[in-house]
């Protein structure tokens, strides 16, 4: 017994039924299906299944029903055709990436991005031939000229982590399609209740749905998204062989946190919004940093591009890494830690976590300072976790 796909219900309705698959048991929860195989009728059905002749599963590593659960209801809110989920955020942004390209190829990348995923086009792909130029996102010029070719994919994420820039989406895939290339776009800040890459023309879509997607710091998981064209001849077959794949448990767990992503990411955006404005002009603060504010530099792309603002706050002390230092040591109910997007807020100092294996001048030039605080919006009441800020501030 299978939920009816009705593209017609609302999005919160389709988060909790979009790809259920009742057994005969008929759970009212979906099934966890913990196995490493499956059995078959009989040879011939196994040899058909391989051919992919016969409809069913043949091993975990391939796909798994509680897998395929939480691809379908994660496509079918991002709008997309198809979806691979993978072991973790960095496992879809790697495999995405590698899926696209071979050696002699070139991939033009934003140059603020996540550490990690600024190591896999920078670090990673020129070691098997592929070449990597970095270029400032918001600049549509430098995305023009980089192009060479053998340019054969972009990689951008908007909002920025972690100094919430905003790159213009549609027009970068403008240029990444005259140019015969793909876009990726990692869409992890904005989530996908609040931005909609493929709608403004991206190729595909990565999350690590560790963050929001979990949003309670349980489990590991990633996801890849796009046409059925672009999963099956980029990513399916790469994920096949080198199995990063994602563990039924993990994507038991994501199901149960799509179920309620709505509710959460609303609640930690308006109080990320409430705390944005009690925080600006604060003697402190060089500068508060939040794409729901109009004094946002791009705040005219951020309304024709987001349907909602974010639930992360950048923060800029003005006594640099000893002042910021102090503050994250002063709070008491914000935790330090880099994870983001979690029902607890979370509060983390890129320049000596997430981005320090960056030089100071590569930092400058991702908008990183050594005063940024990167702050993640939690589900505690607005005014403990503004008490909280506002002592500490003080105290640094």
């Amino acid at each position: 017994m299978t939920s009816p796909h009705r593209p017609d219900y609302h999005l919160e309705t389709r988060l909790v039924h979009e790809g259920h698959q009742r057994t005969p048991f008929g759970e009212t929860a979906e099934a966890l299906f913990l196995t490493q195989g499956f059995v078959y009728e009989s040879a011939e059905s196994a040899e058909k299944r391989f051919l992919n002749e016969e409809p069913g599963y043949s091993y975990s590593r391939y796909s798994n029903p509680t897998v395929d659960a939480f691809e379908q209801r994660i496509a079918a809110i991002e709008g997309a055709e198809a979806a691979r989920a993978t072991a973790s955020g960095m496992a879809a942004v790697t495999a995405a990436m590698v899926g696209q390209v071979q050696a002699g190829d070139h991939v033009v990348a934003a140059r603020a991005l996540f550490g990690s995923c600024r190591w896999v086009v920078e670090d990673f792909l020129p070691r098997f031939g592929v070449g990597c130029t970095l270029v400032d996102g918001k600049d549509l010029d430098q995305w023009r000229a980089a192009v060479r070719p053998e340019t054969k994919a972009f990689l951008l994420e908007t909002p920025t982590n972690p100094s919430l820039e905003i790159i213009d989406i549609a027009a970068v895939a403008a240029i990444a399609h005259e140019a015969g290339a793909t876009l990726t776009v990692d869409n992890v800040f904005a989530t996908p209740l609040f931005q909609k890459p493929l709608a403004l023309g991206a190729d595909c879509v990565v999350y690590s749905a560790t963050k929001h997607i979990d949003g309670q710091g349980r489990c590991l998981g990633g996801v890849i998204l796009g046409s059925t064209e672009f999963i099956e001849t980029k990513v399916q077959q790469f994920l096949r062989m080198t199995g990063p794949s994602l563990s039924p448990f993990n994507a038991w767990v994501l199901l149960k946190g799509l179920e309620t992503l709505p509710l959460r990411v609303e609640r930690q955006t308006a109080t990320a919004g409430y705390l944005a404005d009690a925080l600006h002009g604060h003697p402190k603060l060089r500068r508060v940093t939040y794409p729901g504010r109009a004094d946002h530099p791009q705040a005219a792309l951020i309304k024709q591009q987001m349907s909602g603002a974010s639930t992360m706050i950048a923060l800029d002390l003005k006594g640099g890494k000893e002042e910021a230092f102090r503050f994250l040591n002063a709070l008491r109910l914000i935790r330090i830690s880099n994870n983001l997007g979690d029902a607890k807020s979370l509060v983390t100092h890129p320049a000596t976590t997430t981005h320090q294996r960056f030089t100071p001048e590569q930092r400058a030039e991702m908008g990183i300072s050594d005063g940024l605080v990167r702050l993640s919006v939690g589900l505690e009441h607005r005014d403990d976790l503004l008490a909280d800020l506002t002592n500490a501030l003080e105290r640094a």
